[in-house]
């Protein structure tokens, strides 16, 4: 059985994030954010990706796995259903296939993997989907972190 780990950044300093990931020995982090940007220092890919490097943890960004932009609305204005309906159509779309062949290829290589999304509640956002996904095709611990608040 092969360990996967998720976490999300809400609420939480670069640092303790950083903290969260250094603890469970984390040696790749995916990003499954439609666009790796964000408003809050230190969450940016280039900036997250530096951080990471400097700490002996890979940077990879697997944007095909992202919740689609009607999903992002939907979820905004609070239409879970809507948003779980979009993302599983989307999940089985060729590009998004292509990259949960791409993130079940890194888990099976051995590596500590941990997924990584903005939302702090993992049954909230759809890491959890993506789990699910790559539970039908191979054998997974998932274990959430949950960085300390700020």
């Amino acid at each position: 059985m092969h360990p996967l780990f998720t976490i999300g950044y809400q609420q939480a300093k670069p640092e303790a994030v950083l903290g969260e990931l250094k603890r469970a020995k984390i040696e790749l982090l995916v990003d499954t954010r439609a666009v790796a940007a964000s408003r809050r220092p230190g969450f940016s890919k280039r900036q997250l990706a530096a951080s990471l490097d400097e700490a002996g943890i890979a940077y990879v960004h697997l944007q095909k796995l992202r919740t689609p932009a009607e999903g992002r609305q939907a979820a905004r204005s609070g239409a879970i259903d809507t948003l779980w309906r979009i993302y599983d159509k989307h999940i089985k779309t060729p590009d998004a296939q292509a990259a949960l062949d791409e993130l079940i290829a890194l888990i099976k290589s051995g590596k500590r993997v941990c997924l990584l999304c903005y939302c702090r509640d993992p049954k909230a956002c759809h890491r959890d989907r993506i789990v699910a996904n790559v539970k039908k095709r191979t054998r997974v611990k998932v274990e959430d972190l949950i960085p300390p608040l700020f």
